[in-house]
């Protein structure tokens, strides 16, 4: 059989047009070369890719730096009211969370120096929480460790905190329309756990789970402006930041899925990321044996970052962004598994007064598949079966650590 080989050129130029990110590892090149021909052309194109290969790993690692120092100077400015917990990830100060605590166990935590700050109950989900004190000037990650000793049968952990994970990227230059890819107007109730929005952008109700709350955001008025501009009409807001430097915690995220899951959300779009923490995991499980899809972003502190929550934990649709080009965004994160990409740049939505504004990051990618969930299950039968073939395949053939399922609402980003 007579084999048909690439011309050189066509190879470099496909190798160099292929979309390039930090989350994947890059083939060895292996081209047929009859005759010898190619030669130093194909040393030049592995060339270029190690160079390729070796940027990634130190954009990577550049990310991580970044999250570090900017995690670094936020529990600087603010050591009145967050603090590290065992794992050196941020947390409210002085407070841990308790689930499945034995009363018994109560007095044996007060005469350790604990104090019972609150009992919390969110009825939606089920969910019992004891918010405790820990003892005066005892560390938070040293409180962890003692109460666990004290209530072993318990699930202690801090009070941690969430990040929003994108941001706008400037003023609008050119004109750009976020395209709803159904016809009518989307009637499944869509929640959103994140800050408040502005007055422009009109919501069935926003309620608040921190001081302050709610006030009305940046993030919050850019990720429910783009889930009204592709056909989401029923939307209540969760704000979970208010004026509270320690907003965003578990405890508050708790409360607000609670809300949402009552007020009868199907589907809850979460553009935060943090650590694992147990209470929110419990709130996520019981949210969807409710039968609510939580949808997560996988976060912008690059793929050296270490798994984002609550995009990581079991069940949760977990999304990324790609750019115009529907290449990765070098800044996406991971999480434990990945759904669906959709776009995070590129794409326009409302700053907290009402203005049009840029956005970038897998924040705003989360939306814009939560509005694809919403319509698949209002069209009936398996969402997933319906959004998988919704979805375009991006780089490698079928589900990839990149790219997830594939790409979703890939026309949202459209030039009006």
């Amino acid at each position: 059989m007579m084999r048909r080989y690439l011309p050189a050129a066509m190879v470099i130029l496909a190798l160099l047009a292929a979309p390039l990110t930090a989350q994947i590892a890059l083939p060895s090149l292996q081209v047929p070369d009859p005759g010898g021909v190619l030669g130093g052309v194909t040393d030049a194109a592995r060339d270029n890719l190690r160079n390729v290969e070796a940027n990634a790993r130190r954009e990577a690692a550049a990310l991580l730096r970044a999250r570090e120092r900017n995690l670094g100077r936020l529990l600087r400015r603010n050591r009145d009211s967050m603090e590290r917990d065992a794992r050196g990830e941020l947390a409210r100060r002085g407070e841990l969370l308790a689930t499945g605590l034995d009363m018994v166990q109560v007095p044996a935590l007060q005469q350790a120096g604990f104090a019972v700050l609150s009992y919390e109950r969110i009825e939606a989900l089920d969910l019992s929480i004891v918010r405790l004190s820990v003892p005066d000037g005892l560390r938070l990650a040293d409180a962890e460790a003692l109460a666990r000793q004290i209530a072993p049968t318990a699930q202690i952990s801090a009070d941690n905190l969430h990040f929003q994970s994108g941001a706008a990227a400037g003023d609008m230059a050119t004109l750009m329309s976020m395209m709803a890819q159904s016809a009518a107007a989307i009637s499944i109730d869509i929640g959103v756990i994140d800050g408040a929005p502005g007055p422009a952008v009109q919501v069935l109700r926003t309620r608040g789970f921190a001081k302050g709350a709610p006030v009305a955001s940046n993030h919050g008025s850019a990720v429910a402006s783009l889930l009204k501009s592709t056909g989401a009409a029923r939307i209540r807001v969760a704000d979970v930041y208010g004026t509270d430097p320690a907003g965003g915690n578990a405890l508050a995220i708790a409360r607000g899925l609670g809300y949402l899951v009552a007020s009868g959300s199907r589907v809850i779009t979460i553009s935060l990321v943090g650590p694992r923490n147990t209470v929110l995991e419990k709130a996520i499980g019981a949210t969807q044996r409710k039968g609510v899809v939580v949808v997560a972003a996988v976060g912008n502190d690059g793929p050296a970052a270490p798994p984002a929550y609550p995009a990581s934990y079991p069940g949760v649709v977990a999304v990324t962004g790609v750019d115009k080009r529907g290449r990765a965004l070098i800044e996406a994160g991971r999480a434990l598994h990945l759904d669906y990409a959709a776009p995070g740049a590129d794409i326009y939505g409302l700053d907290a007064q009402g203005k049009r504004t840029r956005l970038r990051g897998t924040s705003f990618a989360t939306p814009l598949v939560a509005t694809r969930l919403a319509a698949a299950l209002q069209s009936g039968g398996s969402w997933r079966r319906r959004l998988d073939a919704e979805a375009r395949d991006l780089g490698a053939k079928g589900v990839d650590p990149v790219f997830g399922r594939g790409l979703l609402c890939g026309g949202c980003a459209q030039k009006k």
